[in-house]
């Protein structure tokens, strides 16, 4: 029989795009004032892989990654993602978003994003949230998934990601001390 025990803190991560880089900015600011300080944001980078923002938000989607400092408890995902929901609500223009947020969580194992959508690869959680299992850990790499959206498989992501786990790791070995 196996013994519950309590999860390790994870490393919160967002994805934020827009047609402004100014907005995304600004959200950074909001995020760090409920998340903490940032410990890495991401140059800005095109999001090109889709158009399926495009009615809603627009052409020539910019794109940023921030993770915080603080490690967090897994179980608050849906929490968060209600939260980033009433920011992006805060914003939006005639009913339109004007900027999106995906958080998620980095662990040793995986990174999942908080999404409302269900789907067979996505467990429900609480609150109308799931966890999308997006990239897993595996041969010292990200690995995607056949689900995984390819912005998140592609090779420039993966080794972002790789760099963000080697600090959150080293975070994990600091807070042993």
């Amino acid at each position: 029989m196996s013994k519950p025990g309590t999860a390790e803190p994870v490393k919160l991560i967002f994805s934020l795009f827009a047609q402004d880089a100014g907005l995304i900015n600004e959200t950074i600011e909001k995020l760090s004032a409920a998340y903490g300080q940032p410990d890495f944001i991401s140059e800005v980078m095109r999001f090109d892989y889709t158009d399926y923002y495009g009615a809603e938000m627009g052409a020539e989607l910019v794109r940023r990654f921030v993770t915080m400092e603080e490690c967090v408890r897994p179980e608050c995902l849906p929490d968060i993602k209600l939260a980033t929901n009433e920011i992006e609500n805060a914003v939006a223009s005639n009913g339109q978003r004007r900027i999106n947020i995906d958080p998620g969580y980095l662990s040793k194992a995986h990174l999942i994003l908080a999404t409302g959508k269900s789907y067979t690869h996505r467990p429900y959680l609480r609150d109308g949230i799931y966890a999308d299992l997006t990239l897993v850990y595996q041969g010292k790499k990200f690995c995607s998934l056949p689900w995984t959206y390819p912005d998140y498989a592609d090779e420039k992501l993966l080794l972002m990601l790789g760099r963000i786990r080697e600090k959150y790791l080293l975070q994990l070995k600091i807070a042993e001390q």
